[in-house]
Formats: structure tokens, C-alpha cells, sequence
């Protein structure tokens, strides 16, 4: 997906531009639009950005930077940026106090991008409202110049003295920040080492201090380096150490008091200082690479780890009584999510970025958990799209609108993500009841007036109503309504009352006797054919006759009423912008398929419109939406009308159709939060809202609803109830303005999916990597049986292994929640290798102990429910 933040200011969201092309007969036009923000993570920092006595969240999405603040309840957004340019370092800092009375500042933030711009951003808040201004910035690009083959970092000194860039091969950029300006200057340092690992800022050092992880011919070694401004180079080694662990990584800055450094390797860690160190054999890092750490406490005393497999770590430096070296001790605290970055919050609280997969805010708890061996809970998760390497886009519901099917992430937080833009239903409850052919929420002596605690469903010839609470629907008896008879129209009124229309009239019912107030019949016993209200006002129609009723305590007044040339097809008394009463009424014609306004209360017929076609309206809304008045009116061949209204002029413009279903459709309001919104009920259900003063057409993830309405019960708050032709749903809907995303776990990589029509079901091609545990084991390809394959064993070393491949353990762990891999529970999954098991048939060595084994898997999937067949 493109995201409009990286073109720089000329392309905005939504924009449309035109291309040119001399090679093109004609010019094309493209509308390219962010359909979803990035939601991959680069980096995370924690710090006091908004105050001293705040603690804040920062993190960094691509071209997206977000600021969280921490509190008792979880995170809370607080400001979304858009950088011009991908984020590739983030670093908060505390600057230098700068008043006399040595207070401490707020921290900044440090941004590099991936094109070598470089900014320090500060957060200003001045009241309610935060913003984030730019104190300084630059491009440190050179000309010439190798770049670094494991990456961009970026380092600043403890306090404050300047920031170290390793951008390319063989120096490093060093930016001031004694006194810092609008605009950052970098100057190069000469590096005489060209393989370097990682570099870091030592602590408690008088001048600034870098210790560097580097290789040469003869291993991995530790080298010092004291930096001087006025020569603007590296002025002496302080103290070295050879020979350290020849796969070792990582440096960890260890502060003061303790103060040195941590070196972390596949199998040992070190803690170093000028005089001494201390090296302990860690066998359960064996199996994978530490790739990111987040100090816990100030006094560096505990450390989080975490592996590409997944897995967390706790890092302990115990003090000693006397004099001497601390103690090392590392724990394995249980398994994440493949982390990108750590930070910890608060409380045993941590955030863990993820770039493979979904990122998570996880607790530490104090005891292990029994079952799962485990320290952690997962408190929240957010979802990752990325990395998508491959998708297909397939109409699963067979309605006219695809969905994207992704192969997103990778190793164990490999997934299918079903990705489609609509609304979606959160179904709660199911009530059976077929052929309904209407469906309206009252509150009858409730404890509050906005709560639904009946629901009235009308069939062809009777009317049941349902007692809504908790788990169990009871029908019940209203003594003033009918039941043997079809309703047409129910709503509470004012003064506490009821209404229900029939075609033999209106019952008026008062709310805490629930017996009969009044009985309102037309003139001359015409049959009732239409009806409408609003909470004081009644409009209701006979064929071509057309009655408008106030609502009074105890009564209905008949106030005026008129005879139209044609019967009427649907009508509608909705006020519009808020007010208490309408002061217009909709009308839509048989027979010359017409929609008038006539006012109110004479219903003086003011604007007529032709509606076109020869397919007549059957239902109609007076609605408001971002303070601009529509009139919808959706025809019997499932299209819909729209037009805005102009209550000065009463005058219908800006005529417009769209398709929204194949049958007749019905049309119903309802609010979410405190917006007003409209459901479509149709083949094809559809919500209507108001995006930038445009109405949008949402699909909703229903095949068929014939009828809905609003329920706000105490069981079901906020919800809405759904009607089909087989019966009742009770649901909640989404947020509108959202793309809606399922996940499929598999456990591993997916690489290419591919979807056949025929059969219904998807192809999915996977790999995961093995890894040899026993030398003295030479397979073969294999294959799994489905229902055999019982679940891996964690073994001592920290491996996971298991007898579904003999000799093999998984590399990179198991999948969410410790599932196994879709490969390892399909019918029947085939291995390769060894490359040379491919090229030269018949020949396959025996596999070496650690040896990674690339297995490919193909997964044929059904559509329904995405498991493997």
C-alpha cells in the first residue's frame, strides 16, 4: 500500500493527480489514497516528553510516529506525526538543564531517517492541546561513501554531549550538542576498523566515551575511544579486551553506579570494565540471536532480552556485599511475539515491538505460571500487516465486494490476514424466528428512557413482543397492544407513551399501565397503509390520503390532512439538524414514481421531483449528516436516490444514485456514539455516513437483513438487532471508518497464495527453518499424518523438538499461543532438506547437529473456515 506521507507535501491524502506520458496517446489519472497506516514497528523509547511527571510512549511506524501516554488504564494516544521520510533510529534524551536553577528538563526526541535527515523534536503542550515542533534539523548524507551492511545506528552520549552516527563504512558522523542550534552539523571521526558489530556510550565517563564491538581476521574484540571536540577525532584507547566471544552481538551501556558494559554472545555473556570481567556460559541462547534489549532499572541492574525466536529474557548484575564484580543470572521468562524493540513501561508492564508480526503490551508477573511454565500475560495486542510478501484479492461472500488476502509476517508469527473495508457485526445473540417482516426496540417502563428492554417483531398476520434481558427472551403480553394483527409501525412517544399502528389505526399506550389510551382510526374506517413518527409528531397514511397528528398527554390531535393524485408509497417525519420537530414531511408516489415535500403542519405540497425509471420507492429518510441536510430514497430494484435538501428554498440538488443491493430496500437510522448514521437493509446491507461531506457506502460483513433496529437494553448495550429470513441477531457494530482484519495463524512463513473458484479453497506455499538436534539421525522426505503428530517438547537447551520430523526441532519456536505450525497439523506435508537432496537425487548427507533446514510446505485451505483439508 502507498502511503501518502512519502511523497513529500505535493501529494496529500486523497489527492488526485493527473500523469503524463508522451509515449501515451491519451493521459491517465490515478487516485492513490492511504487505505491503512503502517502499523510495522521500527523502533520504541519511553521518556518524559509532555512532562516531568509524565511517562510516555513513543513509537515509531515507518513514516508514522506516535506518541502514548502511560497511565493506570494502558496506553492513551495522545498525537500521531507523519515524518517525510521512513524512520530508521529513534532516541529520547534528556538535554542539558539550561537554568540556573538545575531543574531537570523534559526529554526530546531524536529522528534519522533512512535518506540521512536528522531532527530534535520537542513536545509543547499548552492546555488541552499538544504539539510537537521541530528544535532542530539536517542532512548528514556525504557524497562518497560505503554503507553500513548491518544498518543505521545512532547513540547519544549520557549527558548530552553530542550524538554518534554509524552510517558508513569506516567513520562515524559526530553531532554536537553543547549548544544546540536550528540546524545540526555533523562532523566525521576515521574509524580504523571496518567490520564493526555495535557501538555504544559508556557511562559515567568525563569526556564522551565509546566502547565498539568489531571484527577482524583474528575474532571479535572490545576497543575504546575518547572523543575530542577541539581535534574532532578519537584521541586515545582507553582500555581493551580481545578475544571475546567470536559470535558476540550486542553491547549493553551499563550506568552508574556499577557503570561498564554487558557483551552479549550465542553462548556466554560477558560483563567488562578497565580492570576486570566476568564471563558466564548462557547455553539456553544457544538456539537463536538476541537482537534487542530494554534496561528495567535506573541502576542497570536488570535487563530485558529478547531472541528472533521469540523468546524473553531477564538479565540480572547481583551486587556484591564486598568489593567485586557483580554476579550474572539470566531467566527465561517466556515467549512473545518476534520483537523489533523493547521498552519497559511501568509495573511490570512492557511493550513489545514487532516488525514480523503483532506487536504486544505484556505484563511480568511474580509467579510461573503452571500450565505454560511462563511469566508473562498478554494485556493487549496491536495488529501488523507486515511484512506483506504476497496476496490475492477474492469476493469470499460472493456480494460484489473483494476482500485482500495477505501473507503477512514471518517464522512463528507467520499469518493469512482477510483484509476487507466495511462494517462489521460483533454477533451476541441469536433468537429463531422466521419470516419477520418488521422489527422495532421499545422501552416500556424501563429504568430509563434511552433503554430498550422489549423488542416488537409483526409478521404477516400477528405481533409478538419479546422481553429482552441477559441470556433469556421472554415473550410477553402488552395488554393496550394487539398481537393478532400485523404491525406496520411502534415507537415510544412523548408524556411516556407507545404507539402501534395497524391498518385498522393507531393505539396510543401509556408506558406504566401499559393499557389503551386512545384509538385513532381515519375517516370514513379507510385502512391505515403507512405510518411514521417522531417523538411528537405522527404522519400517517390511507392509499392517497395523507393525516398528520401531534402527540398530547393521553391523546393524538388530528391536525390536517390532505388527498394526494396517487397512492403513497412511503413517507417519512424525521427533523432535521437536531430539532425538536420536523418541519417538512417526505413523500414518495406510486404510479409516477414521484418524491414530494409538503410542509408542515398544512401539508402544502411545496417541490415535487421525478425520481426516474419505472420502479417505484418503497422507503424514504429525512437525514443530517455533518450539518448538510439529505433526502434518501431507495427504489424497489434494490438502487438508491440521494439528494441535499435546502430548507430555505425547500428545494431538492445534487441528485445521485448508487447500487446498494438487488432487492427492495429499507432504510433505518441509528446512532453510533454521537454520530447518526443509516442502515440499509437489503441482499447487499449497507451503513451510510458522512466522511468530509461526502456520503459513504460501507458494506456491512451480513449476507441478508430485511429489517433492523436500534437496541440499547441493559443486557446489550448499544446494540443493534438484525433480521433475516431465518431470524434475529443481536449485535454490535464496529467503527465505521476502519478497515476490518481476521487472522489466520500458521506458525510459519507464508510465501505465495493462490485461490481456485472451483473448489473453494485457497493454496497456500510455507517454509519454516528446522533445526538438527541429533547427528546420528538421517531423514528422508517425510510426511505427517494428521491427528498423529503430538505436541512438541521443550527440551533443557531452550530448542523446541518434537517426533513429528525425527531429529528436528523447530528454529524459530512454536506459533501464537503456542499452537503448532499449519504444516505440522495438514493431512500431509512434504520436507526438503538439503539443496543437494534436490539436485542430486538419491544423495542426502547426514545432517550436521545445528545445521538449519529449510522445509517447504504447500497448504490447501477451505474458504470458509481456513483450515487445512
Amino acid at each position: 500500500m502507498l502511503e501518502s506521507g512519502m511523497f513529500g507535501d505535493e501529494l496529500t491524502q486523497g489527492q488526485e493527480f493527473k500523469v503524463s506520458n508522451q509515449s501515451q496517446p491519451a493521459p491517465g489519472y490515478n487516485y492513490i489514497v492511504s487505505a491503512h497506516k503502517p502499523t510495522s514497528v521500527q523502533a520504541c523509547a519511553t521518556g518524559q516528553l509532555t512532562s516531568t511527571n509524565d511517562l510516555n510512549l513513543v513509537i515509531a511506524h515507518n513514516n508514522v510516529l506516535e506518541l502514548h501516554l502511560v497511565t493506570p488504564e494502558g496506553l492513551k494516544l495522545l498525537k500521531e506525526i507523519t515524518i517525510y521520510g521512513k524512520i530508521a533510529c529513534l532516541n529520547l534524551f534528556t538535554p542539558r538543564p539550561t537554568s540556573d536553577t538545575g531543574e531537570k528538563p523534559k526529554d526530546l526526541i531524536f529522528l534519522l531517517t533512512d535518506r540521512y535527515n536528522v531532527m530534535i523534536l520537542e513536545c509543547i503542550t499548552n492546555g488541552d492541546q499538544l504539539d510537537i515542533i521541530t528544535r532542530a534539523h539536517g542532512n548528514v548524507a556525504d557524497r562518497n561513501g560505503k554503507d553500513c551492511e548491518s544498518g543505521m545506528q545512532a547513540v547519544v552520549d549520557p549527558e548530552a554531549r553530542c550524538i554518534i552516527l554509524r552510517l558508513y563504512e569506516g567513520l562515524v558522523k559526530v553531532i554536537p550538542l553543547e549548544d544546540i542550534n536550528t540546524e545540526l552539523v555533523a562532523f566525521n571521526v576515521r574509524v580504523d576498523e571496518l567490520q564493526v558489530c555495535d557501538i555504544q556510550f559508556l557511562h559515567g565517563c568525563s569526556a564522551p566515551t565509546l566502547i565498539k564491538l568489531h571484527q577482524d581476521g583474528n575474532g571479535r574484540h572490545i576497543r575504546t575511544h575518547l572523543l575530542s571536540f577541539a581535534k574532532k577525532e578519537f584521541v586515545k584507547v582507553p582500555w581493551k579486551l580481545d578475544n571475546v566471544e567470536a559470535e558476540a552481538v550486542m553491547i549493553i551501556p551499563v550506568p552508574e553506579p556499577l557503570c561498564g558494559a554487558i557483551v552479549i554472545g550465542q553462548e556466554t555473556i560477558s560483563y567488562i570494565k578497565p580492570d576486570s570481567h566476568v564471563t558466564v556460559a548462557a547455553g539456553i541462547l544457544s538456539t537463536s540471536t538476541i537482537i534487542c534489549y530494554a534496561p528495567v532499572d535506573r541502576d542497570g541492574s536488570r535487563y530485558l532480552l529478547g531472541d528472533l525466536s521469540g523468546r524473553l529474557f531477564m538479565l540480572l548484575l547481583e551486587k556484591p556485599v564486598a568489593e567485586g564484580d557483580p554476579d550474572i543470572k539470566l531467566e527465561l521468562l517466556g515467549e512473545i511475539c518476534t520483537p523489533e524493540c523493547i521498552t519497559y513501561l511501568d509495573n511490570g508492564v512492557i511493550y513489545v515491538g514487532s516488525r514480523l508480526g503483532d506487536s504486544r503490551l505484556v505484563r511480568l508477573n511474580k509467579t510461573q505460571d503452571p500450565v505454560t511454565k511462563s511469566f508473562l500475560t498478554t494485556m493487549q495486542t496491536f495488529p501488523n500487516l507486515g511484512p506483506i510478501v504476497h496476496m490475492t484479492v477474492v469476493d469470499l461472500e460472493r456480494q460484489g465486494q473483494g476482500q485482500l488476502i495477505t501473507c503477512s509476517g514471518a517464522y512463528k508469527e507467520g499469518s493469512l490476514r482477510i483484509i476487507r473495508n466495511g462494517v462489521g457485526i460483533q454477533e451476541l445473540a441469536c433468537i429463531e424466528l422466521p419470516k419477520i417482516r418488521g422489527m422495532w426496540g421499545l422501552s416500556i417502563a424501563a429504568s430509563q428512557p434511552s433503554i430498550h428492554n422489549t423488542l416488537v417483531v409483526t409478521f404477516h398476520s400477528s405481533t409478538r413482543f419479546l422481553k429482552v434481558g441477559g441470556d433469556i427472551v421472554d415473550e410477553i403480553r402488552i395488554p393496550g397492544f394487539l398481537s393478532k394483527k400485523m404491525t406496520f409501525y411502534a415507537a415510544n412517544v412523548n408524556f411516556e407513551q407507545v404507539i402501534q399502528v395497524t391498518r385498522c389505526g393507531v393505539r396510543l399506550v401509556k408506558e406504566s399501565t401499559c393499557k389503551l389510551v386512545q384509538h385513532w382510526c381515519p375517516p370514513d374506517d379507510r385502512p391505515v397503509s403507512l405510518a411514521t413518527s417522531n417523538s411528537s409528531q405522527l404522519v400517517v397514511t390511507s392509499g392517497p390520503f395523507v393525516y398528520y397528528l401531534t402527540v398530547e398527554d393521553g391523546a393524538l390531535n388530528l391536525i390536517s390532512q390532505c388527498q394526494l393524485e396517487y397512492e403513497v408509497a412511503c413517507v417519512d417525519v424525521s427533523p432535521l439538524g437536531g430539532a425538536e420537530e420536523a418541519s417538512v414531511v417526505g413523500v414518495g408516489m406510486w404510479t409516477d414514481i414521484t418524491t414530494r415535500i409538503l410542509v408542515l403542519p398544512a401539508l402544502t405540497e411545496v417541490y415535487k421531483e421525478p425520481l426516474g425509471g419505472d420502479i417505484i420507492p418503497r422507503s424514504m429518510l429525512l437525514a443530517t449528516f455533518e450539518d448538510v441536510h439529505y433526502l434518501l430514497v431507495a427504489v424497489g430494484d434494490g438502487q438508491l436516490v440521494y439528494y441535499v435538501y435546502h430548507p430555505e428554498q425547500r428545494q431538492l440538488t445534487d441528485r445521485k444514485r448508487v447500487v446498494v443491493g438487488m432487492l427492495p430496500t429499507q432504510l433505518r437510522r441509528f446512532n453510533a456514539g454521537s454520530v447518526s448514521n443509516v442502515f440499509a437493509c437489503s441482499d447487499r446491507p449497507t451503513v451510510i455516513y458522512s466522511s468530509n461531506h461526502k456520503l459513504v457506502f460501507s458494506k456491512v460483513n451480513l449476507k441478508e437483513v430485511t429489517h433492523m433496529c436500534p437496541l440499547n437494553s441493559e443486557a446489550y448495550p448499544n446494540s443493534l438487532a438484525l433480521a433475516n429470513s431465518e431470524g434475529v441477531t443481536i449485535g454490535t457494530i464496529d467503527e465505521i471508518q476502519k478497515l476490518h482484519i481476521r487472522t489466520v495463524p500458521l506458525g510459519e512463513t507464508p510465501r505465495c497464495i493462490a485461490y481456485q473458484e472451483e473448489t473453494e479453497t485457497f493454496g497456500v506455499v510455507t517454509f519454516r527453518v528446522d533445526v538438527c538436534e541429533d547427528p546420528n539421525i538421517n531423514t528422508g522426505p517425510t510426511a505427517a499424518a494428521a491427528g498423529s503428530t503430538p505436541a512438541p517438547t521443550r527440551g533443557t537447551s531452550g530448542s523446541v523438538s518434537g517426533p513429528s520430523v525425527p531429529g528436528y526441532g523447530l528454529q524459530y519456536g512454536m506459533g501464537q499461543d503456542g499452537a503448532q505450525p499449519a504444516s505440522l497439523t495438514a493431512h500431509s506435508t512434504s520436507y526438503s532438506l538439503t539443496t543437494t537432496s534436490i539436485v542430486k537425487t538419491g544423495i542426502v548427507p547426514p545432517p550436521e547437529r545445528g545445521q538449519e533446514i529449510e522445509t517447504y510446505n504447500f497448504l490447501i485451505m477451505a474458504q470458509n473456515t481456513f483450515e487445512g483439508i
